[in-house]
């Protein structure tokens, strides 16, 4: 990370295209989206935090604020996948709470947002084609339901829930309008609206069940529980007079009008434009707020009607209210065609007291609803809220030495000029023409602006802009003055003009460029001047001689910005190739990637150190210089849009920077390390302004006219103040008077109240003695009444046990009876209940099919009924709540008598209570009772429970020896079958075993071959290796020889050079006879070197042999190696494919074996299991063929002997236990191999005995 750190001070700036984009967080502060910030905004004390957006944000959609104002919703688009993220507003910096990214449904962004009552749910609502309105429980990022509000792809614009019901939803847009609710986890629709669809705009809640909605024709409609209840109209005259009256057919309202902003861009981007005929016009309403006394909606551009309630039914006071326009530009040629501005977004503060507006060329108003005007129908007055901002992408961006001066312009035809200490706007104004360019003189009195028709210089005088000079230099995009303000250049085309700023005059021309000219920037001398365009080249100009220095041409570049460094060396250019440039000395040092961003601007601080780029993105990237080669940077989120203009002030503490999305943001800025911060200023900014002598004539004029008039003043108040001391003086004397009469008389009535008060306390105290004794003779009366009820409730006791005596005895009685009556009648219920079990299964299968039938008939009747009772349940909901309240009315008196009539009660109740001490002693005693004969009851139930499951453990032993005998039968019919099948399957192993040996000797003999073949291919490889050593060895003497080349090409140029100073001293013998003396002795050291050079040559020649001996024979070797290498992948080839085809083949023998094998063993067990169980069988057969008979003979006697029934079933329960636990031991035992089943003759013999 980089130790360069910019942060955020102030944006200037609104983001008008975001839904629901100005939200109340208290009285003072209110939340708008600027850039890709959202910004805390104090309205008293001009304060500013920020809400950063997330990484990487390509735009904000909607926000939404909780009622209880301590959560911020903010949808955004993230690298093409849509966020949600809830902030926490509480907390200081604003944290996030919750970020919702992953859905398990489609969506592409998400247009509208709402909180829940209780702010515990959240509503969203996605763009078309899904048109998705999600309910979310979003503490827990859990969806709780999910419903599709629109199917034709039409636009849904805003989502609301009621303000007092979590459950109640509310959802408008074109041909849209819904109310929901969430019932059983799902949301349904509870109403369905009647007529023509209109396209729904905006609405607003003003009760439990009522909502306003507006449409694009103007139009008001009240929908009370689902149904429209009325309906409005509002339309615009535009008479030719000028004046402007607005009429609404059956409500009365207060109109309101905003201040026009010129700018050429559209309104609301996905409204339809409203429709006029013969100057009338229908408005649009976009926005609707409530307040408690009414509500009020936008009607049109540049209007809101104010519809305030009066009384309970639904009448409207009618003021109507008119605006004041913005002081007329003198420079307009038609100052009346100003554009008008559609109203978004409406929100009344939590008090009421302020309506604040945005509009959709950016601007904040708002107006109290205190004033007079609006009460008494007076002309009332918008203010901007905070100052007027840009409504169009910022084209220039300038700052001076002497002042804390901002100026930038505009495509919206306006020039700011900001003050970035006070973070106020010192001078506004607008032009017909667009805006390209702006500089500001150092010192501060002086711009120069390149409009679309002329290049203007205009005085910053104290209260406007006046232009004083015009060039005719048309769309200037670039104009800059020089850093000691004597000297001004504006880009025309590709061409830069240099003026001076004493005479005014053209001084000189710079042409080379061939495209257009995007940047130019000064050097800190002024002498040089550096320029870069589209057409790729990065121009340094001398301004004495008016001819290009130095020049760097990259035609596959297009440049947007350059800079250069303080020391006038090094320029930084960035374009549209992803790179940052160093230029020096016509050539390109370095290029610092920007990885997979496009820089768009560029600044570096006057002492070298920090450096500053803006991209494409909106991004801003700090990073210290020298520029490293790796990713260190800090990354600032700011706007959301391209950077268009960056800029340093002059001491280095400030970064502004400007973007398309029309926002100015100041940036505070700081080394970490502290290097490259210049030291505080010691001069201070000057405070001088620019006034004209006209000007001053015309103060002075009126400075004269009202002191006159103040003097006059003076004298009419003190004659008033006199007439007032009078009057006020006569009014006390009377007051006076009055309050001495009334002293006495409230002195005669306090006397007289005494009196009273003493006659009341003895009465008082007369009452409270026969209350007294009235209370003592009740008394006694209640003691005796007591004992008597005592007395009365003991031989109730006594008459109790005698009769729980008798009942012990007859139930005793009655359960001998019982157990004599229950063995009867089980075992004939035993026979009822098998013959009605047959008959209730059949008619159960019969019924189950009715059910399905009405069970379908039921679902549609169920819609339909749920559909009628939700409109029939809202209707009772309002009955029963009127009987509530006066039901509620009557208990409040019932409550003051139930508190006299408890007084009483309480005295009662500490009597009763000492006698149901003694009765809860006579209920302790019946408790035991009690007890007793609940045990005894609980033992009967134990009872019918053994003899319940002792039934079914019976019938359930006879199903499964009967699915025994099934199962013998079948494996019977199996084993025919499969003793075929084994002999077939024998026959058919032999050969495919013979085939499979066959085959692993064709394996082993492939393999032995792919053995021999790699030994081929590692002997090989050998062979190059040496090749290759011996090819790097000659590549090593090659080089040796090169340099021992240069070594002798950089002696003979020494040796030539000192020649050439030895033949200037030709006329001068002696000296050139010392000098060639030299040369000898400087290069001749040696007397052999003739030898030595016969022996070079010689050398070089065995050296050339050699090499061209090694070259042939490693040509040779490699067309050897490539042959080989070919015959050696077609024989692997080969191989390979034999080898996949005996592989499969093999898998596939593998498997049949081992399917033949799992038949054959399967067969083998069920051959020993029957084997096995068949002898057994047929032994038990016998006894098996009694049975049947002795049923009859025992069922002749069971109503005489039902006790020896029952031990015989218990005997018989016991035979068939000891029978299935001996035929569980022969399944598992399987001893016997050899042993054959018998013939299936004698099986169905023996089956149909047991049958029979």
């Amino acid at each position: 990370m980089s130790s360069v750190v910019a942060q955020s001070l102030h944006v200037f700036g609104l983001r008008s295209r975001v839904a629901n984009n100005i939200l109340y967080f208290d009285e003072q502060i209110i939340i708008f989206p600027s850039g890709n910030y959202c910004v805390k905004y104090n309205v008293d004390q001009k304060w500013q935090k920020f809400i950063p957006g997330s990484d990487r944000s390509q735009a904000m959609l909607a926000l939404s604020i909780s009622p209880n104002r301590r959560y911020l919703a903010i949808s955004e688009t993230v690298q093409e996948k849509p966020v949600i993220t809830i902030y926490e507003l509480s907390s200081v910096p604003c944290r996030k709470r919750r970020v919702l990214n992953n859905f398990d449904f489609q969506v592409q962004k998400f247009i509208s947002l709402a909180f829940s009552p209780d702010s515990k749910y959240l509503l969203a609502q996605t763009s078309p084609p899904e048109s998705n309105l999600v309910y979310w429980l979003w503490e827990k990022q859990k969806v709780m339901a999910i419903i599709r509000t629109d199917t034709q792809n039409n636009p849904v614009y805003q989502v609301s829930f009621s303000p007092q019901d979590n459950t109640q939803v509310c959802v408008t847009g074109n041909g849209v309008f819904k109310l929901l609710r969430f019932t059983e986890g799902t949301l349904k629709q509870a109403s369905f609206q009647r007529g023509e669809l209109q396209n729904y705009l905006a609405h607003t809640w003003v009760a439990n069940d009522r909502i306003i909605v507006g449409t694009d024709t103007g139009k008001l409609f009240l929908f009370e529980s689902g149904e429209q209840r009325w309906e409005t109209s509002i339309m615009v005259k535009e008479p030719t007079l000028g004046s402007k009256s607005l009429d609404v057919i059956q409500e009365s309202e207060s109109l309101i009008e905003f201040p026009p902003v010129s700018s050429p861009l559209p309104s609301y981007e996905q409204m339809v434009a409203a429709s006029s005929h013969s100057q009338m016009s229908m408005p649009q309403v976009f926005a609707i707020a409530a307040y408690s006394k009414g509500f009020a909606c936008s009607a049109g551009p540049g209007r809101v009607l104010l519809f305030e309630k009066m009384g309970e039914k639904d009448v409207y006071r009618e003021t109507v209210l008119h605006l004041e326009q913005l002081p007329v530009d003198p420079q307009s040629s038609d100052p009346s065609q100003s554009d008008k501005q559609d109203i978004l977004c409406l929100c009344f503060s939590p008090s009421e007291e302020t309506l604040v507006a945005s509009t959709s060329k950016n601007q904040l108003y708002s107006i109290t609803m205190s004033l007079t005007e609006i009460s008494k129908g007076e002309a009332a007055h918008f203010e901007y809220l905070m100052y007027p901002l840009h409504s169009a992408p910022i084209t220039g961006l300038a700052t001076c030495i002497r002042k804390p001066l901002i100026a930038t312009c505009s495509l919206d035809r306006s020039i700011h000029i900001w003050n970035y200490e006070t973070n106020t706007l010192e001078l506004y104004k607008e032009y017909q023409e667009e805006a390209y360019s702006i500089s500001l003189h150092p010192s501060g009195h002086f711009i120069v602006v390149g409009f679309a028709d002329k290049l203007r210089l205009m005085n910053l005088l104290v209260d406007d802009i006046r232009s004083f000079k015009e060039y005719s230099v048309r769309g200037s995009r670039e104009c800059s003055f020089s850093n000691g303000g004597h000297l001004f250049a504006a880009v025309n085309g590709n061409v830069i003009h240099i003026y001076t700023t004493t005479n005014l005059e053209n001084i000189l021309s710079l042409k080379g460029h061939t495209g257009k000219i995007r940047s130019i920037v000064w050097n800190a001398d002024d002498s040089k001047l550096i320029s870069g365009g589209t057409d790729g080249a990065v121009y340094e100009w001398n301004l004495s001689t008016g001819k290009r220095e130095t020049e760097c041409v990259l035609k596959s570049c297009s440049y947007n910005c350059v800079t250069i460094s303080p020391d006038a060396k090094i320029i930084f250019a960035v374009g549209t190739d992803y790179t940052l440039k160093e230029i020096a000395d016509s050539s390109i040092l370095r290029e610092i990637p920007a990885f997979d961003v496009t820089y768009t601007a560029i600044a570096i601080s006057h002492s070298g150190r920090m450096m500053f780029v803006g991209t494409s993105l909106g991004t801003i990237r700090a990073m210290r210089y020298p520029l490293p080669l790796q990713k260190e940077f800090n990354e600032y989120q700011a706007h959301a849009g391209p950077v268009t203009k960056m800029l340093l002030t002059f001491d280095d503490q400030f970064l502004l920077t400007t973007a398309e999305d029309g926002c100015l943001f100041t940036w505070k800025v700081f080394d970490k390390d502290g290097r490259g911060i210049k030291r505080e200023r010691e001069v201070g900014f000057a405070e001088e302004v620019l006034v004209t002598k006209a000007d001053m004539e015309e103060k002075a004029q009126v400075m004269l006219e009202l002191k006159t008039r103040v003097e006059e003043l003076k004298m009419e108040n003190e004659y008033q103040l006199r007439l007032k001391d009078m009057n006020y003086s006569e009014k006390i004397k009377d007051l006076t008077d009055k309050f001495v009469q009334e002293m006495e008389s409230l002195k005669t009535k306090n006397q007289v109240l005494l009196t009273e008060k003493e006659k009341q306390d003895i009465s008082h105290r007369e009452h409270v003695e026969e209350l007294l004794d009235k209370q003592s003779r009740e008394l006694q009366d209640l003691e005796s009444c007591n004992n008597q009820k005592l007395l009365l409730e003991y031989e109730k006791y006594q008459e109790l046990q005698l009769k729980s005596q008798r009942m012990q005895e007859e139930y005793e009685k009655q359960l001998r009876d019982n157990d004599e009556t229950k063995s009867q009648a089980l075992e004939e219920l035993t026979e009822f209940y098998e013959a009605k079990l047959q008959e209730k299964t059949t008619l159960l299968e019969e019924a189950q099919e009715d059910v399905r039938q009405q069970l379908r008939e039921f679902e549609e009747t169920k819609k339909q009924i749920e559909e009628d009772e939700d409109q029939e349940i809202q209707d009772i909901k309002t009955k029963y709540e009127k009987k509530l309240r006066d039901e509620k009315e009557s208990n409040l008196r019932l409550k003051g008598e139930t508190g006299i009539m408890k007084k009483k009660f309480s005295s009662l109740q500490k009597e009763i209570e000492e006698r149901t001490n003694d009765i809860k002693t006579l209920k302790g005693e019946q408790v035991k009772l009690q007890g007793v004969i609940k045990s005894l009851e609980k033992d009967i139930q134990g009872f019918k429970r053994e003899i319940q499951e002792r039934d079914e453990t019976i019938q359930d032993k006879e199903k499964q020896i009967y699915d025994l005998k099934k199962k013998n039968q079948e494996l019977e019919k199996f084993k025919f079958v499969l003793d075929y099948k084994i002999k077939e399957l024998k026959k058919q192993i032999e050969p495919r075993e013979n085939e499979i040996r066959v085959m692993k000797e064709q394996i082993q003999e492939m393999e032995a071959e792919l053995e021999h073949f790699h030994k081929q291919n590692t002997q090989l490889e050998l062979n190059i290796t040496e090749l290759w050593q011996k090819l790097r060895a000659t590549n090593q003497e090659m080089r040796r020889e090169r340099q021992k080349e240069r070594d002798l090409e950089a002696l003979v140029r020494r040796f030539k050079t000192d020649l050439h100073d030895c033949v200037a001293y030709i006329q001068e013998p002696r000296l050139l006879k010392e000098k060639v003396r030299g040369l000898f002795e400087k290069y001749v050291q040696r007397a052999d070197m003739v030898e030595i050079a016969g022996l070079n040559t010689d050398l070089q020649q065995e050296f050339s042999r050699q090499r061209e001996h090694l070259e042939r024979n490693l040509a040779t070797l490699k067309k050897n190696v490539v042959k080989e290498g070919e015959l050696h992948r077609t024989h692997y080839v080969r191989i390979m494919q034999e080898n996949v085809s005996l592989i499969t083949e093999i898998n596939e023998l593998r498997r049949e074996l081992k399917f033949t094998r799992s038949q054959v063993y399967d067969l083998e067990a069920a051959l020993k299991l029957t084997k096995k169980v068949r002898p057994q069988e047929v032994s038990e057969a016998g006894p098996r063929k009694d049975m049947p008979s002795m049923a009859p003979t025992m069922r002749l006697n069971e109503q005489e002997e039902t006790g020896r029934i029952i031990e015989m079933q218990r005997l018989e329960i016991q035979r068939l236990r000891d029978q299935i636990q001996e035929q569980e031991q022969v399944t598992g035992f399987h001893t016997l191999t050899g042993a054959r089943l018998p013939s299936l003759s004698n099986s169905e013999a023996d089956f149909e005995v047991k049958t029979n």
